[in-house]
């Protein structure tokens, strides 16, 4: 247990990730360092490209999902593979012997605190424009419904558990790490204030795109008026020109939790790395490129004498401290998914047509019984199906099975996780492939679930292997998706590329739904299953 929190706490301070980069790591060469990252520092490569201008070293990134990254820390796979990681914080690793151990030299580089940002309309009408606002405030306006706002999930985040952290702590009104007894106390205000959030993502930079594309009505899901995160994301989406109003960002007078970005050498990097290190770190704490960072990126600089951009709130920002121990931080999540936050409805349309017999339907039922809580690992542990989900198995062939739902109760959920571990394992492929009549059966299965309960994150996910052989076309399924009621075409659509399946078509029908799409082409479906479950 002690070992599994280690590796949890680990998990939470990584940012939220997409797949993995296709490029190979390749063996240790001068002047390149092999970094692990967080894939929000996508964003660095002008900054980098410079820098191995100036030199001479480069960069070879490997994105990395969150917990994914944090178990390839904590258990050694990174040994050998890699020179460095690159996180968000090493808060966490630092203190935790399986992690620390592998930390070598760490240099900061930049920071961003997590922030709420609000349209500029919102926050005049909330009165809150130049005065000070305590998360308390905040958490009030938010169950009264005066506002609504995106944030990533804070299993998949850091921004997200930076934010359940922040608010935790400023309620609880301590002045030291919450605590489990604290946590408790607070979790009524912790409901109001969650109660306003009306979406959810794994990653914060698709947050703010999805933020984006609904303020501009580019997809139809429902609009919301803020983000919870990272400073620079919320003046990056300021500085886009692509929102119809500005953000007004909202720094709570009782405190934030800040991400430092910490360029961390790995404890058995060779020298020729070591001194890459060296020279690259050297070079992003010039002022000249502390500037540049803060321009390319809208990140604060660290180095002392850089001045701040015109964008950034000037006045001292209090830090929050964050939870240390099991205790706090078991009871912070687990309040949050099984109590706090609003519950999901999701439902899953499967492929189970001929073309899945063997080693793909084993995946899919593999992957689905993980969900009920069998996969034990780290992943597995935070990404299962949670208290007061409400989840629908719809497989289909040549045409569409019968729905099977199934709710998990907040006490004693076992029994139903139980049973949907029994469908999953009931699973047989044959048949043909009806990917349209399915979907379209999915929304007409979902509009009297959601009229009877409408306050859920609701959302549909399509998993299939193959090409749309029989039925509607994807035309029929565009055109009949115009007349749905509006409830129903704010559901968005996240799709599974598997096997042999239209990567066109699917990408058609997330981007039309407002939902994403994951691949499994190259890795387990089991693994992109888990990380869905930080959309939903």
């Amino acid at each position: 247990m002690r070992r599994l929190f280690a590796l949890g706490l680990c998990a939470l301070v990584l940012a939220g990730c997409s797949e993995p980069s296709s490029a190979p790591l390749g063996e240790p060469e001068p002047g390149t360092l092999r970094i692990l990252a967080g894939s929000e520092l996508a964003d660095m490569q002008p900054v980098l490209d410079e820098a191995a201008r100036a030199t001479g070293v480069t960069v070879k990134f490997t994105f990395t999902g969150t917990l994914e990254g944090a178990e390839a820390l904590a258990n050694g796979s990174v040994d050998g593979k890699y020179d460095a990681v690159w996180f968000s914080s090493n808060r966490y690793p630092a203190g935790i012997p399986e992690a620390a151990k592998r930390l070598g030299n760490q240099v900061k580089i930049m920071s961003s605190p997590v922030v709420l940002g609000l349209a500029s309309s919102v926050v005049q009408r909330l009165g809150w424009a130049g005065k000070p606002v305590s998360w308390g405030e905040i958490a009030a306006q938010a169950g009264k419904k005066a506002f609504s706002y995106g944030m990533t999930d804070p299993s998949a985040s850091n921004s997200g558990f930076s934010a359940l952290v922040g608010v935790a702590s400023a309620l609880a009104g301590a002045g030291n790490a919450i605590d489990a007894q604290q946590i408790a106390s607070v979790t009524p205000q912790l409901t109001q204030f969650f109660s306003a959030q009306a979406l959810s993502a794994g990653s914060s930079g698709w947050l703010s795109d999805a933020y984006t594309r609904r303020a501009t009505g580019q997809d139809p899901g429902q609009k919301v008026d803020g983000l919870i995160n990272y400073e620079s994301v919320l003046l990056s989406a300021n500085a886009s020109g692509k929102l119809p109003e500005p953000l007004t960002l909202v720094y709570p007078s009782d405190g934030v939790v800040t991400a430092d970005y910490p360029l961390s050498l790995l404890a058995d990097a060779g020298s020729d790395a070591r001194s890459a290190h060296q020279r690259l770190s050297d070079y992003l704490r010039t002022p000249d490129v502390q500037k540049k960072i803060m321009e390319t990126t809208q990140r604060r600089p660290v180095v002392p004498g850089v001045a701040l951009a015109p964008q950034f709130a000037a006045h001292d920002l209090v830090e929050l401290p964050f939870p240390a121990t099991q205790q706090a931080v078991d009871a912070l999540l687990q309040a949050y998914f099984d109590k706090i936050r609003r519950p999901s409805r999701t439902l899953y349309v499967l492929d189970t047509s001929g073309s899945m017999k063997g080693d793909r339907i084993d995946s899919l039922r593999s992957a689905l019984v993980g969900l009920t809580g069998a996969d034990t690992s780290l992943t597995g542990r935070f990404r299962r199906f949670r208290s007061r989900e409400e989840v629908t198995m719809l497989p289909f062939n040549s045409s569409p099975s019968r729905p099977s739902t199934f709710t998990v109760p907040e006490q004693n959920p076992q029994g139903e996780l139980d049973r949907i571990k029994a469908f999953a394992e009931g699973l047989s492929a044959g048949g043909g492939t009806a990917i349209y009549d399915s979907l379209s059966e999915a929304y007409r299965v979902l509009e009297p679930l959601a009229a009877r309960d409408p306050d859920r994150f609701t959302s549909i996910v399509l998993m299939t292997d193959g090409e749309n052989a029989n039925g509607s076309s994807l035309a029929d399924f565009q055109a009949s998706f115009g007349s749905l009621p509006p409830a129903m075409k704010q559901v968005p659509v996240f799709t599974v590329l598997f096997g042999e399946g239209s990567s066109d078509e699917l990408t058609q029908v997330a981007g039309s739904t407002g939902g994403k799409v994951f691949d499994a082409r190259k890795v387990q479906l089991s693994s992109v299953f888990q990380e869905i479950r930080g959309y939903q």
